[in-house]
Parts: C-alpha cells; structure tokens; sequence
C-alpha cells in the first residue's frame, strides 16, 4: 500500500495567520498611536509609558474578549447547522442523499457518477459528507474559540511591547519619530513575514501596511498636538 503524501498548502494557514498579522498589527498601531498622541502633548515620560502600559493591556484584553466571542459565535452556528443536517440525515435520507448527488453534479460530475460518490461517502460518515460539502465546515475552518482568543492577545502584546519599550527608553525629545520608526519598520517586517508565510509577493502587504500605519499614527499626532495640553 502506498504511503499517503500530505501536503502543506498555504490555506491550511490562513485561519491562525490571519489572527496573528490582526493582533499584531493593531498592537503595534493602538499602542504607538497613542504613544505618539499623548507624547504631542507632553512634557515629561510618565503619562506616555502609563498610555502605553494602559493601551497595551487593554488591547490585549479586548482583542481576547472580542475574538472569544466572534468566533463562539461562529462556532454555535456550525454546531446549530451540523444538528440540524444530524436530524434531516435520520428524517429524510434519501432526500438528503440526492441532495449531495446534486452538490456533486454541480462541480461537474456525470449524474450517475456524482450519484455513487454521494453513496459512498454517506455509507462512510454522512454527517461528515455533508458537513464539509453542503455546509462548508471542516477541521480547517471549525471554529476555536479560546485558541484564537489566546492567539490574538498573544499576537497583540507581541505587537504593542514593542511601542512600549520605545516609550520606556527613547529621549524624551526623540519620542514621537523614534515611535513613528519603530512602528513602521516592525509593520514592514510584520507584513514581509505574513507575506512569506503565506506564499505571496511581499512588496504590496509591506506597502498597504506601512501605508495605513503610517496614516493611523499620523492622525493620531495631529488629535494630540491640536487638543492636548502640556502634561
């Protein structure tokens, strides 16, 4: 008997790397924006370490809570369909088995042909048949919500602390363009790596990163050079 070869293909990825590059990102832009924002409108280091403690933690938690509850979300919904079809299986087999042959024929499959693999496949597990070619829901989509809860905050204070230490060690006078560097320059690393890990050119992810990043932080300056007070 052969030995089964399994590949690697790069959506096999997409469900922790878009986590990832998400919690990555926006703990670097949150936390230097406001760095940046606050340091505009600040003479002395205290306020911005504490903004920037203070933006790193409660990013990293919101992140968590906010994917925690999307994706429970997303997974209560699977689990209502998957019942669902469990039910239709046991009511109204041959219904449901035609059903598949027409999922088949769909993606060009003879009648007759699309009719034999929907009978084996519902002789093998035909929660499982439908599941992954009715509903769309395999073990690469199937939702997880405290790992991408975990991934996310992981992802998020990997990002921020990197703001951070900027704001714990650069001059006070350099503190706005030492942020500004940093943020962009982990930015590009970040999306040359998700780019990378993904299989695809890295010049546009690099350019559409750095491009907002540098638009968010930007913004966030101008609010704190026009409205703040020297603190």
């Amino acid at each position: 008997m052969e030995e089964v070869i399994q590949e690697d293909h790069y959506v096999m990825r997409s469900n922790w790397l878009r986590a990832a590059v998400l919690g990555a990102n926006d703990g670097i832009l949150s936390t230097a924006s406001v760095a940046v924002g606050v340091a505009a409108a600040s003479t002395t280091r205290d306020p911005v370490i504490l903004a920037s403690v203070a933006a790193l933690v409660a990013g990293a938690l919101s992140m968590a809570a906010g994917e925690y509850v999307s994706v429970s979300s997303q997974s209560d919904l699977e689990k209502s369909d998957l019942e669902r079809e469990r039910k239709e299986l046991e009511t109204m087999p041959e219904q449901e088995l035609r059903e598949l042959a027409q999922i088949y024929e769909g993606r060009g499959l003879r009648p007759d042909t699309a009719m034999e693999v929907a009978i084996q496949l519902t002789e093998h597990d035909p929660l499982l048949a439908h599941a992954r070619d009715e509903l769309g829901i395999s073990d690469l989509t199937e939702a997880n919500p405290l790992q991408a809860a975990i991934a996310s905050a992981a992802a998020f204070l990997a990002g921020g602390i990197l703001p951070v230490l900027v704001s714990v060690f650069s001059p006070l006078e350099w503190m706005v363009p030492g942020q500004y560097f940093v943020a962009i320059l982990a930015l590009a690393l970040l999306g040359y790596a998700a780019a990378t890990t993904g299989g695809s050119n890295a010049f546009r992810p690099i350019i559409r990163i750095t491009f907002w990043g540098t638009m968010a932080m930007g913004l966030t300056a101008l609010v704190g050079y026009l409205f703040g007070v020297n603190i």
